[in-house]
């Protein structure tokens, strides 16, 4: 009987495959793919003038990264719960973790506004040399990623409050939290990158 009933049921039947869709793990890899280039600039940029980009790292503050990497990995913890809770049938709980982890993706905007705004007083704006070129560029696209993402949270709060949900909703779910990790993956990647590793 119990067999029968995991076979039936797409949620119990979910607990030993990849979750999300192929194309979703498609989309994943391939803005990976994008990140991985704009990581090899970077290095390389910091190859050809190590003393330029040992100068802008240092005004940087690193405590902005840190508190954004605080913030993602707070979001990350909550999407899960939010898919978990979602898995076992509690709709309220999981609304209010999936809103969570939208205030956290608002949070890490409002961070990076404020960051950037500082940097452009001081007169580090996106032209400003080559360094400021590539940090600009890497955490802007950083930034658009979460934007993107933040539209999946909105996307997964609307299905986990329903009482009752299908394959369909499966797919949403699943999709937007997958996407939402990777996003928090990168920053990972980023905060040691840009704003910890020495020339």
């Amino acid at each position: 009987m119990a067999a029968t009933a995991t076979r039936r049921d797409p949620e119990a039947r979910g607990a030993g495959r990849v979750p999300g869709e192929p194309g979703t793990w498609v989309l994943v890899l391939g803005e990976m793919t994008l990140f991985l280039a704009l990581f090899v600039a970077f290095l390389v940029g910091r190859a050809d003038d190590p003393e330029l980009f040992a100068a802008g790292t240092d005004r940087l503050e690193v405590g902005f990264g840190l508190a954004d990497t605080a913030i993602l990995l707070t979001s990350s913890l909550l999407v899960a719960a939010a898919v978990r809770l979602h898995r076992a049938g509690r709709p309220v709980p999981a609304a209010r973790s999936a809103a969570a982890a939208g205030l956290c993706a608002l949070l890490f905007v409002v961070s990076k506004a404020v960051e950037w705004a500082g940097h452009a007083g001081d007169g580090d704006g996106p032209t400003a040399d080559p360094f400021w070129t590539l940090y600009y560029t890497v955490t802007g696209m950083h930034l658009l990623h979460v934007l993107v993402g933040s539209l999946g949270l909105v996307l997964l709060h609307r299905r986990v409050r329903r009482p009752t949900g299908g394959p369909g909703d499966r797919v949403v779910i699943e999709g937007a939290a997958s996407y939402w990790h990777m996003v928090d993956l990168l920053w990972v990647l980023i905060l040691p990158l840009v704003y910890l590793a020495s020339a």
